[in-house]
């Protein structure tokens, strides 16, 4: 097992791993759309904040030596179901391998998120 850390990507806020490698596969903690230089949320909108989660996975998945393109399953939390089909438009871009997903509506996101991803990718 090993820990995947780069600075292009949010520090965590807790007591986990920004990613871990077991096998040839990569786990990603939940990514939220926290700004890496700034430590902050910059968008209030879901695009931007699903365009920054998903900046934010490219940058673990890069530093891990593979690709979004590799992801097998993805697991999203929106804050709010009525923003389902929106976060779908800016999650396609960049999920165009169109792994296998789980995608459900929860209370809270941490720091007041509209959305959280986490992924499994092969390496």
């Amino acid at each position: 097992m090993k820990t995947v850390y780069t600075n292009k990507a949010p520090s965590a806020i807790g007591p986990y791993s920004q990613a871990i490698i077991a096998g040839n596969f990569i786990f990603t903690s939940g990514q939220i759309p926290v700004n890496p230089a700034t430590g902050i949320i910059e968008s209030n909108t879901i695009e931007g904040q699903t365009k920054r989660v998903c900046d934010n996975i490219v940058a673990l998945l890069t530093a891990a030596g593979t690709s979004i393109d590799k992801v097998v399953k993805t697991t999203c939390y929106l804050s709010d179901m009525n923003d389902f089909s929106t976060f779908n438009e800016v999650y396609e871009k960049y999920f165009i391998s169109k792994p296998a997903r789980s995608c459900v509506a929860v209370k809270e996101i941490p720091k007041g998120a509209l959305v959280e991803i986490e992924t499994i990718c092969e390496l």
